[in-house]
């Protein structure tokens, strides 16, 4: 008998010692949850798309004739005037071309009066026939091909001094100085643009449409207000009139560019701005709250509460938009579920819930929403 206790002493210290080591697992506690009644209603849709302030015209202007940039009396976002010195260039070459011109004009008149007197001189000759008439045919050919050359030279000339005129670059019309392309010192080659410059005027309003949405735009564009424009640095809205729209998408974007004409909104260049597409409401349609809606395993989802066993569950559903902090489903709930609207992430499929009950006040109770738990 003391032999048998011996040998069952081990064996009661092994399971005692197993017993410890294995602990029961604690129970998941019970969540509070806020939920929401799953209703039908309308949603009312909208696209927004955003937009920048540009000018209706906007000038590159650049020289004429090639040469090396001495100067530039503008700056950036500058105010010009019509006909405004902006830039000039060195014209010593151009110079030097304009007085070659002007020498070949007074040799060519010289040639000129001097064939002119040829001719004279040889009428005279003809008539008291000491030369034949083809000869005095001859010296008219030479008059007249003297003359021509004049007036080829008196043309280069006027060239030359336009060639010259172009050192200076002016301003087309009155604007405002929104790019500088070169400095001074720099070599230009002609028709390097120089400045850019937007020119008083009408603005346009300038946004980007997806392919998708051009023609739903067109159309909005033909009802009053259902194209609006709202600036970034105010909450006011005024309505637009589409006047250019793409007729090909941008290669790199894949979106049409839409041009509307600003009005008489007070805006600047280079102004952010939101261009808001109104759409019809849609009726029977299910919302949530932006919050109830969570992404799991890639797909959408909502907890779903089933009141009996105060569990929850998760539901994929379909989005079909936004209505500003709503959620538009599709398709995977239908009216009268209970969905959770916070807490949504710290959830678990099965788990135990229970509604959440805010607390109360002295002065007054709280009161639940009526379409929610």
């Amino acid at each position: 008998m003391p032999h048998l206790l011996r040998l069952a002493s081990p064996l009661l210290l092994a399971a005692l010692l197993s017993a410890c080591g294995k602990q029961a697992a604690a129970p998941e506690p019970e969540r509070a949850v806020r939920t929401q009644l799953v209703s039908v209603g309308a949603a009312s849709a909208s696209h927004e798309y955003a937009a920048e302030v540009k000018p209706r015209i906007e000038s590159r202007l650049s020289f004429r004739v090639g040469g090396k940039l001495l100067s530039r009396a503008v700056n950036l976002g500058d105010t010009v005037k019509a006909g405004q010195v902006l830039a000039r260039m060195d014209a010593q070459d151009l110079k030097l071309a304009e007085a070659a011109a002007s020498a070949a004009v007074r040799a060519a008149r010289t040639n000129r009066d001097q064939a002119g007197q040829d001719y004279k001189r040889f009428v005279d000759l003809e008539r008291q026939g000491f030369i034949s008439a083809a000869e005095l045919e001859r010296r008219d050919s030479a008059f007249k091909a003297a003359q021509a050359q004049l007036e080829q030279a008196k043309a280069q000339a006027d060239v030359q001094g336009n060639q010259a005129a172009y050192a200076q670059l002016v301003a087309d019309g009155a604007g405002v100085v929104t790019g500088i392309n070169a400095e001074p010192g720099q070599v230009l080659a002609a028709g390097t643009p120089v400045f850019s410059v937007a020119l008083d005027g009408p603005r346009d309003i300038v946004f980007s449409v997806p392919e998708d949405q051009i023609e739903r735009v067109k159309a909005a564009a033909a009802k009053p207000g259902a194209l609006k424009v709202r600036l970034w640095a105010g909450d006011k809205t005024a309505p637009l009139t589409l006047r250019e729209v793409s007729a090909a998408a941008d290669p790199a974007t894949r979106t049409f560019l839409i041009k509307a004409d600003a009005g008489k909104l007070d805006v600047r260049l280079g102004q952010s701005a939101t261009v808001v597409l109104d759409l019809p409401a849609q009726q029977g349609v299910i919302k949530v709250p932006l919050a109830a809606v969570l992404q799991q395993a890639g797909k959408t989802s909502v907890w779903v509460l089933d009141g009996g066993s105060m569990t929850v569950k998760p539901v994929s559903v379909q989005v079909a938009g936004a209505d500003g902090n709503d959620v538009a489903i599709a398709s995977g709930l239908n009216p009268g579920q209970e969905v959770v609207i916070a807490g949504v992430h710290v959830l678990s499929p099965g788990q135990k819930v229970k509604r959440y009950v805010p607390p109360r006040s002295d002065t007054a109770p709280a009161v639940a929403p009526a379409a929610s738990r």
